[in-house]
């Protein structure tokens, strides 16, 4: 019952992050949302709204995580070119399924210390670039362009003609 409950009341911070923002966040707003009937429900589970941010946060980036790794490994191992162009569908598709996991994990990130990073791309350019099919460019660099891009346009009204620019402008980027 005790993971059940911390589920729920993620679950709940998700929706009233994406709807009311930081500030509107209260643990009152997750108890309605929940449906609990005390706030002490929800200090019982979590020391404080830190904690229950960065759960939130890591319950976020896991969920993204998986399906962006499922989309990456469909492309194969050895065509870097086809991973990146899955990582950035896959990205935008999770935003597009996941809107409001997105805009909860928005919220987090501009106002606490969480990082914003995943770390991905960083390692695929780098990985390309050891394997000879990407040019002479920072990896960092790029992978930072590319993170704030996605993170830019992912709530966009037409995530598959985005996925289809951005895998187009970042193929160019890439190329030896």
């Amino acid at each position: 019952m005790s993971e059940a409950r911390r589920a729920q009341i993620t679950s709940a911070t998700i929706t009233v992050l994406a709807r009311r923002g930081y500030a509107g966040t209260s643990f009152e707003a997750i108890c309605r949302q929940a449906g609990l009937s005390s706030k002490r429900l929800i200090s019982y589970h979590f020391a404080d709204k830190e904690e229950l941010l960065a759960t939130v946060a890591r319950v976020v980036r896991e969920e993204e995580a998986a399906f962006v790794r499922r989309a990456v490994e469909a492309a194969g191992a050895s065509d870097f070119a086809a991973r990146l162009a899955a990582y950035i569908r896959a990205r935008l598709d999770f935003a597009a399924a996941r809107p409001e996991h997105v805009r909860a994990l928005r919220q987090i990130v501009c106002n606490t210390r969480e990082a914003a990073s995943d770390g991905f791309p960083a390692g695929l350019f780098s990985e390309g670039q050891r394997e000879g099919a990407f040019g002479a460019f920072d990896a960092e660099v790029m992978s930072t362009a590319l993170r704030a891009s996605i993170e830019a346009l992912a709530l966009s009204d037409d995530p598959r003609r985005v996925a289809d620019d951005l895998v187009r402008l970042f193929e160019r980027a890439t190329r030896l």
